[in-house]
């Protein structure tokens, strides 16, 4: 896990600092805050953590308790959403841009299919970001918080929120 962070921190062009002592102290380039980073989709799942910006939707009623790509069904008071990259299960945080209201999704189905859209959310959810019908679609910043890896581990991602430690 050290090696990861250090790996991480030093291929984005920052340092890492208290490596010794356990805990990874990473300084970005004054250039590059993580808020201001647009990853881009890649065609398998994401598994790197890290958030990204985009336009979320609402599902339509015609999806409604209809079941999703986990088996479980669509339900429109829940807080689950669709994600074309995330893997299924993935907790994340949801923020409008706009109206810098948040949510925390679970990722169960895959979509959206509109171009240009990175998420599908619950009218619920929707509804709690400020996402109405008569908007329709939003800029949102997805963080992820746990994703579930292939080998049955999960990993925490850029929208758990972690205290700064330094090494003294």
């Amino acid at each position: 896990m050290l090696m990861a962070a250090t790996a991480d921190c030093t291929s984005r062009g920052g340092t890492a600092s208290g490596v010794a002592s356990g805990i990874v102290v990473c300084s970005l380039p004054k250039d590059e805050t993580p808020e201001q980073v647009n990853y881009k989709i890649s065609r398998g799942p994401d598994l790197t953590g890290r958030s990204r910006l985009g336009k979320a939707s609402f599902y339509a009623a015609s999806f409604y308790h209809r079941q999703m790509a986990d088996g479980n069904r669509m339900d429109p008071r829940g807080y689950n959403a669709a994600s074309r990259t995330l893997p299924l299960g993935t907790t994340a945080k949801v923020t409008n841009l706009t109206t810098g209201q948040s949510a925390i999704v679970q990722i169960e189905d895959r979509g959206p299919y509109a171009k240009g859209r990175i998420l599908d959310l619950s009218p619920a959810t929707a509804r709690q970001i400020g996402i109405t019908r008569r908007i329709g679609v939003a800029p949102v910043k997805v963080a992820p918080i746990m994703i579930p890896l292939p080998d049955g581990t999960t990993k925490f991602g850029a929208g758990l929120v972690r205290p700064v430690c330094r090494a003294t």
